[in-house]
């Protein structure tokens, strides 16, 4: 049964950071390609960063230079970094494996 469970979100000021964690369980995170989508509020879901399997990074124009997007294939856990956040980095994140959400964690960032 697979299984995705994201942590850390929280509130941040302006320019500050926060590190969410999403822990994988019902597959070998090793061996796949995984990602961190968020949802706005009123908006659709975009795809914020992905890292594959040989470690291979991409990220959403919007958060190029301020987030990174890193894995711990022996914890079996993806991280997103995310430094310098802006206020409209404010969303719920996710993480997604092939057709598997998690339930998402809040993100906001406001003074």
């Amino acid at each position: 049964q697979v299984q995705l469970v994201e942590s850390g979100g929280g509130l941040v000021q302006p320019g500050g950071s926060l590190r969410l964690s999403c822990a994988a369980s019902g597959f070998t995170l090793a061996y796949y390609a995984i990602g961190w989508f968020r949802q706005a509020p009123g908006k659709g879901r975009e795809q914020v960063a992905t890292i594959t399997s040989g470690g291979s990074t991409n990220y959403a124009d919007s958060v190029k230079g301020r987030f990174t997007i890193s894995r711990d294939n022996a914890k079996n856990t993806v991280y997103l970094q995310m430094n310098s956040l802006k206020p409209e980095d404010t969303a719920v994140y996710y993480c997604v494996w092939s057709h598997y959400w998690g339930q998402g964690t809040q993100v906001t960032v406001s003074s």
